[in-house]
């Protein structure tokens, strides 16, 4: 049944559900409020009867107690018909106690037995009755005929006041004809108002449509005019604008990044092909191949980390690197790292230091890497005969770890970019001395993972990577 009652509407405009709901609303007021008319109307013509009725009946009930014998009835019925002279519609019928006529209009012909009925169970409440095809509002009562002090028993009179509502009807008919053709012109008007008001209110939101048709893949610049919409549309346009801010910045950052994929993937492939062009160029020894070989192996080693690495951002950006948690000692994994990087460090005659101890829940080959490539990367860029610092702090509100060398500062406005894929902060330097430029935005994603977050500064030739990681508490 919902899908009956719900299905029409997506076919429906908004501007013609708007008009629709609006017509619905107006025309349920109007007819609420004719309605109340009609029937204010209905009452104070039952009042207006009812007054009648009560006046006459009281008049008749005054005159009929005055009379002390059945005798004198004929005098006062001659007196009553004389003062219902000019009362057209109004009917009076007089009954004794044995609902015999003592006196009765032209058109009161109605039953004695209705009239002793209504006089007995309905004293002051009026009733309809209908004779000859006419309806009458009735009020019906019994008066005693003997003055009050009497010895005598007093006799009974049934009378009933009747007005014909044929004129009341009549004007009812045409109030409500006309009630309800003014009903039926006012949703017709309202109809058609309601769709120009809504058109012109939703003037703004075809703008907005308007606008955001310019808005393509070539043109992610465009922004939608916020100031001259109103409040409602106003929070939708800026929030409109921010998608368009962040799908620019991801659609320029997937461009940067393919362009910066052909240009990492163009190097290693033409050295390839260009090698293996000149070894087939002519027969060459035994050995010539071999070193060939190596060569190319080398080069397709760095193809495949490249390709790893890209992978595993890939993973992170969908959020599909789970570290698989276990208790890992910071300090052990560092010194395990420093040794490895012992080597490198003297022969650029670096001294590595390592002080503090924490402990955390982590993967701990995930960790490693991350903490492999900062490491490698302050040795990397730190001057021969200085000191590589790595700082371990554990307090009540997260673990840090902190690598600081010294060496060529990074530009302030390049210190945002140190995490992107690709970004090195010297171009210059050859892809060999730099590795794959991953390793710092896989160590982010790494980071991000273990729901931690890390953050570069540079000054006055000191460069600090600090990573800090929420304590081991809260990865439960």
């Amino acid at each position: 049944m919902r899908a009956l009652i719900t299905l029409p509407w997506p076919r429906l405009s908004l501007t013609r559900r708007l008009t629709l709901m609006f017509v619905t609303a107006a025309t349920a007021v109007l007819l609420l409020l004719g309605w109340v008319v009609a029937t204010s109307v209905e009452q104070h013509f039952e009042e207006l009867d009812m007054e009648q009725l009560s006046g006459k009946m009281a008049l008749i009930r005054q005159g009929l107690q005055g009379i002390a014998s059945p005798e004198d009835l004929i005098p006062y019925t001659h007196q009553l018909a004389r003062s219902l002279v000019g009362h057209p519609g109004l009917e009076v019928l007089l009954l004794d106690s044995h609902q015999s006529v003592i006196f009765a209009t032209e058109h009161a012909g109605f039953a004695p037995e209705l009239v002793v009925t209504q006089a007995n169970q309905r004293t002051n409440q009026t009733a309809l009755w209908t004779l000859s095809g006419q309806t009458y509002r009735a009020l019906a009562g019994q008066v005693a005929l003997a003055a009050p002090g009497t010895a005598t028993q007093a006799a009974t009179v049934y009378v009933a006041v009747a007005v014909d509502m044929g004129h009341h009807q009549a004007y009812m008919r045409s109030f409500l004809q006309t009630l309800w053709l003014f009903v039926a012109g006012a949703a017709a008007l309202t109809g058609v108002l309601g769709w120009v008001v809504v058109r012109r209110g939703l003037a703004p939101l075809r703008a907005m449509r308007a606008q955001a048709q310019v808005v393509t893949a070539q043109q992610l610049s465009h922004r939608l005019p916020v100031q001259r919409l109103p409040v409602e549309l106003a929070e939708l346009a800026a929030s409109l604008n921010d998608m368009l801010s962040r799908l620019e910045v991801a659609f320029a950052r997937l461009s940067d990044f393919s362009s910066d994929i052909a240009h990492e993937l163009r190097t290693p492939v033409s050295n390839l092909m260009t090698q293996t062009q000149v070894a087939l160029s002519r027969p060459r020894s035994a050995d010539n191949y071999h070193a060939v070989l190596e060569s190319n192996a080398e080069e397709l080693e760095h193809m495949a980390r490249m390709i790893s690495d890209m992978l595993l951002l890939a993973k992170a950006d969908n959020g599909l690197v789970v570290p698989h948690l276990d208790t890992v000692d910071l300090a052990d994994e560092v010194r395990a790292l420093l040794a490895y990087y012992e080597a490198v460090a003297e022969d650029k005659h670096l001294e590595l230091q390592l002080s503090g101890q924490a402990q955390l829940l982590a993967d701990r080959l995930m960790l490693r890497r991350a903490l492999g490539n900062l490491l490698s990367n302050a040795i990397r860029h730190a001057n021969p005969g200085s000191c590589v610092q790595i700082t371990l702090v554990n307090s009540a509100t997260g673990i840090s770890i902190a690598v600081k060398n010294i060496g060529d500062p990074i530009p302030a406005d390049l210190l945002e970019r140190v995490f992107d894929r690709f970004f090195r902060a010297d171009p210059s330097r050859q892809r060999s001395s730099e590795g794959t430029g991953l390793g710092l935005a896989i160590t982010r994603s790494i980071v991000t993972a273990h729901g931690g977050h890390i953050a570069a500064t540079s000054q006055d030739g000191v460069t600090n990577f600090t990573i800090v990681l929420p304590p081991a508490t809260e990865h439960g």
